[in-house]
């Protein structure tokens, strides 16, 4: 499977707004995005003076956004919006749900890592527990009740530490509950789309991928 090695900055300019890609660093440092309102490569900068862009370019950038910000390939995202399809209730918001279930994410919301790519690496490397047990699939699917800790022998990984201890850390969800000295997680609920602080319209996906 491809995997993007490049600057994830470059990223952000392309969909033209910080994706928070790189963590506490994106709240600290001033982000290219500020500096060059423009996307990537020979060509950018003619694009800020493009007046209108396609419906289906407009639904097409929602989709690389939202695929970005969760650090998902197009395979995983597609069978992820099967599954919300397939769900009873509204698809986007379905979308947006299952995106939020992922272990991955789950461990980055709870603090325990700064970015979602940290958060996949410490579930790969075996030092996530889910319900006691070691899960090393980082879109392993949480449910309300589940638990997620920090393997006994990884308690004192530095990074781990200094995610919690980050000042810049986002607020704990409140789908979510933590104590941070035993380095353990609950979900206390299913999260609902309000719950989510994803600024994404998701509907402009369920379009792109219904054609």
């Amino acid at each position: 499977m491809a995997r993007y090695t490049g600057p994830v900055c470059k990223r952000c300019r392309r969909e033209g707004q910080k994706l928070f890609l790189k963590g506490a660093k994106c709240y600290t440092e001033k982000c290219p995005v500020e500096r060059r309102q423009y996307a990537p490569g020979q060509h950018g900068p003619a694009s800020v003076r493009r007046r209108k862009q396609s419906e289906y370019s407009v639904q097409l950038r929602e989709k690389q956004k939202v695929k970005r910000v969760y650090g998902l390939h197009e395979k995983q995202f597609r069978n992820l919006f099967e599954y919300a399809a397939g769900r009873p209730g509204v698809t986007g918001d379905n979308l947006v749900v299952a995106l939020e279930s992922r272990l991955d994410n789950v461990v980055f919301r709870l603090g325990l890592a700064v970015s979602r790519r940290q958060a996949r690496q410490l579930v790969r490397h075996r030092h996530v527990k889910v319900n006691g047990i070691v899960v090393d699939i980082p879109s392993y699917r949480l449910s309300a009740g589940d638990e997620v800790a920090v393997r006994e022998k990884s308690r004192e990984l530095d990074l781990v530490d200094a995610s919690l201890g980050a000042r810049s850390r986002p607020r704990l969800m409140e789908w979510l509950s933590l104590d941070e000295k035993k380095k353990v997680g609950r979900v206390v609920r299913q999260p609902a789309r309000g719950d989510i602080p994803l600024a994404a319209q998701e509907q402009l996906i369920v379009e792109l991928y219904s054609k």
